[in-house]
């Protein structure tokens, strides 16, 4: 979602983050909160609080134990990332109150508050991390710690700090089984935020080995895609082959597969997954890249 003129450009990030702080509060109000299942991070650590100190609200105790991190966080990406998440934290803190006190949601079965809270929350937490932006707690720790640890995924890095978390929250609530659905929630959490994070940088790749190389590499350069061609060699017949190589995006595999068995309808095709692919129409690097 990019636009020249600044702007748009900010409305569209802020209405982004305002939409993922509404549904980062759904998803606590809804399926969390009613069923004491927690949420992992600050806002687990805040349910905690909640419980032998009721007074304190969990969204105000959320902001409170935030200001720490985010003076650690301006310091690693300046003052934009922290207007965005100071945004971002406190629409979704007070949100989380504003919802509670206007409508208390039923107890629902765990399971199914498991999944769905899940999703909702992976959702929200991908939805603000795509425009710079957190509610504090395990994302931007997690997105701190990405600068560390840069084999692991955003949404795997929060999964091992909302797992120590919720092992606190079952120890302070005494209700292993509830934990356990914490946990569940946390993995599906975990998913839903990397498919919102990198789903866009995903991508496919394909090894074309054909006797019609040369025309399948002209007809693949005339669909835009971006074409390499490897030198290779059949471990049956010895013949020196020439072996077209291409990401491309999701949408586009079928014409290449029908552009391809046009020319050699005995053309070799081996069509692998692509974690993420940076280049020309593709993702670019950046050191702040998640």
């Amino acid at each position: 979602m990019k636009h020249s003129n600044p702007v748009l450009r900010h409305l569209c990030e802020y209405g982004m983050i305002t939409l993922g702080c509404a549904i980062y509060a759904l998803s606590f109000n809804w399926f969390f909160a009613p069923n004491n299942i927690s949420m992992g991070g600050f806002t687990g650590v805040a349910q905690i609080i909640n419980r032998f100190l009721p007074a304190l609200p969990v969204g105000v105790t959320s902001i409170a134990l935030n200001v720490p991190l985010f003076a650690v966080g301006v310091r690693k990406q300046g003052v934009g990332m922290l207007i965005s998440s100071l945004y971002a934290m406190s629409v979704g803190s007070l949100l989380i109150d504003a919802l509670a006190s206007i409508h208390t949601f039923q107890p629902m079965d765990p399971l199914l508050s498991s999944v769905y809270g899940g999703v909702l929350l992976g959702t929200s937490m991908g939805l603000m991390l795509t425009v710079g932006a957190t509610t504090g707690g395990t994302e931007l720790l997690a997105r701190l710690l990405k600068y560390k640890i840069r084999n692991l995924s955003i949404g795997r890095l929060c999964l091992v700090i909302d797992v120590i978390v919720i092992c606190l929250y079952a120890f302070t609530f005494r209700n292993v089984n509830n934990a356990l659905y914490g946990i569940i929630a946390m993995y599906i959490s975990s998913l839903a935020m990397d498919t919102v994070v990198y789903g866009s940088l995903n991508a496919k790749m394909a090894y074309i080995i054909s006797a019609e190389s040369g025309r399948v590499a002209n007809c693949l350069l005339e669909m835009n895609l971006g074409v390499t061609l490897l030198s290779g060699k059949g471990g049956f017949s010895g013949d020196e082959k020439q072996v077209v190589l291409c990401a491309f995006k999701r949408s586009q595999f079928a014409a290449i597969k029908a552009a391809v068995t046009g020319l050699d309808p005995r053309a070799f095709i081996i069509v692998c997954e692509a974690h993420e692919v940076l280049g020309e129409g593709f993702g670019e690097y950046t050191p702040d890249s998640l």
